[in-house]
């Protein structure tokens, strides 16, 4: 928090810093939400968090405004059965994407080159470079034509019932699969109209699901 406000210039305390900067980031997640869509880095700082600074300062500084503003509710953790599994299913013959909703341009990728799995995901999908976000089943598709597939050949991953899954099922992917994390329903408790083919209480179940291709 104190890098953030040593970073802009501002003369205010860090805790009331980052309560400034949260009213703002509201808006901006508000309109996201509502829209599907996802500002770049830039435009995020620039247009919407300090659009009152220069923007000459504050564009080549996006990045790591970025990285911060993510950092200060903690580091994300990844499942602790993540890495045995991505790299069984590639090894198994599996084409393996991420689609993911972002505010940061370089945090999964980074993620991913820490814990030694770049290599074994064909495509990195992030909302925050294709302006689209979930459930727009636009960002799905996108994934399908980069990989080089038929949607219907796809099968998505994830831990939303709402977002996740409807966005899959309207672009076509062949089947989808929740991951049942309790805080994730908890705020999305009844999924409507769509409904995942499969639900996990681990990744690795998906090893059980799919089998060998070679």
């Amino acid at each position: 928090r104190q890098q953030l406000v040593e970073l802009t210039g501002s003369d205010m305390d860090p805790e009331a810093y980052v309560a400034f900067l949260e009213e703002r980031y509201k808006v901006l997640r508000k309109n996201a939400k509502e829209n599907m869509v996802e500002a770049s880095e830039k435009d995020m700082w620039t247009q919407a968090m300090l659009p009152d600074l220069p923007y000459e300062m504050i564009a080549p500084l996006a990045g790591r405004l970025t990285r911060l503003w993510r950092d200060c509710d903690g580091r994300r953790v990844a499942r602790p059965d993540v890495t045995p599994t991505v790299i069984e299913l590639h090894n198994r013959g599996y084409d393996l994407g991420i689609i993911a909703n972002t505010i940061t341009e370089s945090e999964i990728p980074d993620w991913l080159e820490e814990d030694g799995l770049t290599e074994y995901f064909k495509e990195v999908i992030l909302s925050s470079k294709v302006g689209i976000r979930k459930p727009d089943p636009e960002i799905y598709l996108e994934a399908a034509r980069r990989i080089g597939v038929e949607p219907a050949q796809c099968v998505y991953v994830g831990d939303n019932p709402v977002r996740d899954i409807e966005g899959a099922q309207v672009a076509g992917y062949g089947m989808m699969i929740i991951i049942h994390e309790p805080a994730t329903l908890e705020k999305y408790p009844e999924p409507g109209m769509y409904k995942p083919d499969h639900t996990i209480m681990s990744l690795s179940k998906l090893l059980d699901i799919f089998p060998p291709l070679k």
